[in-house]
């Protein structure tokens, strides 16, 4: 560029521009002063006219004031009636009247439908408290109790009974053996009949126990199974149980911290904050910060449309109590403060980063669009340093806020997204990005709300229906504990039957070995044996009547303890039936108490509207007293101004200025009345100097002009130089390349003044690559000397010179750029050329042109 004076036409160019903007700039500010000189001269050529119309101008004068007087006059008449009329409008609109009857009937109407609510809902509580005596719930508990107690007395009667029977068929054992052994010799075969006979019965008396076992076996298997299920049950009631608590208690601290927010808004963000706040500004005042913390966040923010503070409140999150310091001594003192507030673990977190008073410039990375503002654009801070912060932090710059859900799915995943958007948050506080969706998990806002009453009222009906949630929980615990305790009951009874089981099995087992192992018993007594086996069976007898009361005793409790436990399900079954309809009516008295409060407050506005209205009237009527008595005094100056009434169709302002207008002129004239040569002097030179300006400026505009089409014609030739240079370097770069059977490009990018230069040599045309690291070093060097070469055939310098061009080539690369080097130099014999070589010059040709200057060898030191 500097060799082919494109440079230095590029340098002129721009030095011409900035002169021109200059010249421009001078022009403007003479035309300015031109301004102020042809006011003067207007002013000058003023006096010259009004030499002769001085006495007319007084005349002038006098008629404006009479005009002025009555003018004022017919004004202020005009806004007297307009004052009246007004009047008698704002009288006769009965629309604040209408507004405030109608609104008054709308509370009227919601308060009966709350009446109405509230009345169902304290019956339907009042039937639950009626229902839910703890009276049958101690019933069902005696009465299950009593039936236990029963049927452990029945299974011991009836225990008692089989021993007795046992014992009786033992006796009747004995007896039968006693008799055979007597008539053995009759009848040798009887008596062995007989022990197989009862050996036989016991047998299968054993199977029959074994059989009954293994079904109390199963039996105890399947209660154990169902057992485990209710405990798993109980497990889990128990859980959800201690989950509605913890929630529970949150809503129950959630609405003491609003209870307490009402006398001070920063305890919405903890009951520890307002402290926290004094120490610091404590701290301060000691001089222990360098610069105060700024916190928390959520109190430093101010919502534009109060409808997103959900939406806003779901994209900070944890930010919402976050403390903000410049230094990280400043924090160590923060957190030292927190310590006394907060345990470790759970104290709000501190964000360091260097204060500034200025917003971030953030132009060109914040979100835009048409429609839907960013979470920026809806915020307010108090402070600059809450909005860097927010920025830094959460990139609220690119976070947009959509209503509605189906908008927002359709903005960022229904095709591109607004650029810069990152994600977007909708008006219940819902999370969408460009392929997924996530649902909040906040019902209300907690730090930002507006209307803190009806918050409180929001959170007091949650705790309603937590507190009859849990209540069911705990009723539904109960029932099951019972339950459990009632299988445990059933088992180990069953578990009892088997273990009694068993023991006769072991009996008969016994039984049996004693028939198997002894070939012959004692024949007793026959006589006292009967009279045991009476005796005996007089036992059975009142036993089995025992049993018999017994068995009628439980089957009455057994039934008693059915019919109280049905009466307790059906009350429980109600209760449950009950709270679920009460859920619905109190839904309905959150809404009703929510529209009572907003027509109150509307009535209210609308009560202060009437009022306003009316203190507006009286206030014009005193305001319209005032214009009549400031009437009749300007009647009465006008009157001794001019008797006469004047017809004026001017304004005030007019006949004013123009009264002003004629008094300057009176003045000047009355200045400058005796000295006219004077004026006609000095208004003969104001016109010549104001002729010759505007002249100059003239002259000055058209040679601007001018050089404007003389720039644009010159910069278009500049560009087709440039580009015939360039194509020019190409084309001698390319030649010169088919010397060596190479190829090769150069890019020229004048925008950016860069060049670019590709070279392939033999062999490798069609590669794809065309780095010049993958050349030799040969290949290189001549590809340089190609490149100064081109360079040398369009640029325009007397002197070239050239050194160690030569050193990496080949023999044959060296005699081909020697060849081209000769060969410009040759063609350009009026430019001297210097190549600078360490190898030999001897196979050159002999020429006039050329001179050879070799340097003698540098002296070694020989060691």
């Amino acid at each position: 560029m500097k060799a082919t004076l494109l440079e230095q036409m590029k340098r002129d160019y721009i030095h011409i521009k900035h002169t021109k903007t200059v010249t421009r700039e001078q022009v403007e500010r003479q035309e300015e002063s031109l301004k102020e000189l042809k006011q003067a001269f207007l002013q000058k050529k003023e006096r010259y006219e009004n030499l002769s119309s001085f006495s007319e101008m007084r005349v002038a004068l006098d008629n404006l004031k009479k005009k002025m007087a009555w003018c004022l006059v017919r004004e202020k008449e005009h806004l007297v009636q307009q004052l009246k009329e007004d009047i008698e409008k704002e009288e006769n609109n009965p629309k604040h009247q209408d507004n405030l009857q109608l609104c008054q009937s709308k509370v009227t109407q919601t308060e009966k439908k709350l009446q109405n609510i509230q009345s169902q809902i304290d019956s339907l509580r009042e039937e639950q408290d009626s229902l839910s005596d703890l009276k049958l719930k101690e019933q069902v508990k005696t009465s299950s109790k009593a039936h236990k107690e029963q049927e452990v007395v029945y299974i011991r009667a009836l225990n008692k009974l089989r021993q007795s029977e046992q014992e009786q068929s033992l006796l009747q054992e004995k007896i039968n053996k006693a008799k055979a052994s007597g008539s053995l010799n009759s009848e040798g075969e009887t008596a062995y009949t007989r022990w197989q006979q009862n050996l036989s019965s016991l047998k299968e008396k054993l199977a029959k126990l074994e059989n009954t076992s293994t079904e109390l076996n199963q039996e105890i298997k399947d209660k154990q199974l169902a057992l485990f299920k209710g405990k798993e049950e109980l497990d889990k009631l128990r859980l959800e149980e201690k989950n509605i608590q913890v929630s529970y208690e949150a809503k129950l601290k959630r609405k003491n911290q609003l209870l307490a927010s009402r006398s001070n808004k920063l305890k919405r963000f903890g009951d520890q904050i307002p402290d926290l706040l004094d120490s610091i500004d404590k701290a301060f005042t000691k001089g222990r910060f360098l610069k105060k913390p700024i916190g928390p966040i959520g109190a430093c923010i101010n919502l534009k449309d109060p409808s997103l503070a959900l939406a806003v409140e779901s994209c900070l999150r944890g930010f919402m109590k976050t403390f903000c310091c410049d230094n990280y001594k400043d924090e160590a003192v923060l957190q030292e403060l927190m310590s006394h507030y907060y345990p470790k673990g759970s104290r709000p977190q501190i964000i360091v980063s260097p204060f500034t008073e200025k917003v971030y410039n953030i132009h060109g990375r914040r979100v835009q669009h048409v429609e839907y503002p960013s979470v920026l654009d809806t915020v307010s801070t108090t402070s600059p340093v809450i909005t860097n912060c927010l920025i830094d932090m959460r990139g609220i710059e690119m976070v947009l806020i959509i209503k509605e859900k189906e908008t927002a799915r359709k903005v960022m995943q229904h095709g591109r997204p607004p650029k810069n958007c990152r994600e977007a948050f909708t008006m219940e506080g819902d999370q969408v990005y460009t392929n997924r969706y996530y649902t909040s998990d906040f019902g209300m806002a907690k730090y930002l709300g507006g209307d803190l009453e009806v918050e409180i009222r929001m959170v007091e009906s949650e705790l309603e229906n937590s507190s009859a949630q849990l209540s069911r929980f705990r009723l539904h615990l109960a029932s099951v504990t019972e339950d459990i305790q009632r299988m445990e009951g059933k088992l180990n009874g069953t578990i009892m039957t088997l273990k009694k089981t068993l023991a006769s099995a072991n009996q008969v087992k016994a039984s049996i070995t004693e028939l198997e192992n002894v070939e012959e018993e004692q024949i007793d007594d026959i006589s006292s044996l009967i009279e045991v086996a009476q005796e005996n069976q007089q036992k059975i007898e009142s036993e089995k009547q025992t049993v018999c009361e017994a068995k009628k005793e439980l089957d009455e409790r057994r039934k008693t303890a059915e019919d109280v436990d049905s009466k307790y399900s059906r009350v429980r079954e109600r209760i449950d039936q009950l709270s679920e309809d009460m859920e619905p009516l109190k839904e309905e008295q959150v809404k009703l108490e929510a529209d009572c409060v907003k027509q109150e407050r509307n009535l209210q506005i609308l009560e202060n509207k009437l009022k306003l209205h009316k203190d507006n009237i009286h206030t014009m009527r005193s305001v319209l007293t005032q214009r009549e008595e400031e009437l009749k005094e300007y009647e009465a100056k006008a009157s001794e101004i001019s008797p006469e009434r004047q017809e004026v169709d001017r304004s005030a302002k007019s006949i004013d200025t123009e009264i002003t207008r004629l008094r300057k002129r009176i003045s000047v004239q009355e200045s400058s009345h005796g000295d006219q040569e004077q004026v006609v002097r000095e208004y003969a030179e104001a016109l010549a100097n104001y002729r010759e300006k505007t002249n100059q400026v003239r002259d000055l505009k058209r040679f601007i002009d001018r050089l404007d089409n003389i720039m644009s014609d010159r910069q278009n030739r500049y560009k087709i130089m440039r580009r015939s240079l360039s194509v020019r370097c190409k084309l001698y770069f390319n030649n010169f390349l088919i010397k060596m059977n190479c190829c090769g490009s150069m890019m020229f990018d004048h925008n950016n003044e860069t060049l670019s230069i590709s070279v392939k040599p033999p062999g490798r045309e069609n590669d794809g690559g065309n780095d010049m690291r993958s050349l030799s070093g040969g290949e290189r060097s001549f590809s340089t000397v190609c490149f100064i070469l081109s360079l040398w055939e369009i640029t325009e310098s007397p002197f070239r010179c050239l050194d160690e061009f030569d050193v990496y080539m080949d023999m044959h690369n060296r005699r081909i750029s020697l060849d081209l080097l000769l060969e410009l130099s040759e063609r350009q014999h009026l430019r001297q050329f210097i190549f600078i070589t360490p190898l030999t010059t001897s196979n050159l040709p002999k020429s006039n042109h050329i001179k050879i200057h070799k340097l003698q060898d540098p002296e070694r030191d020989k060691t």
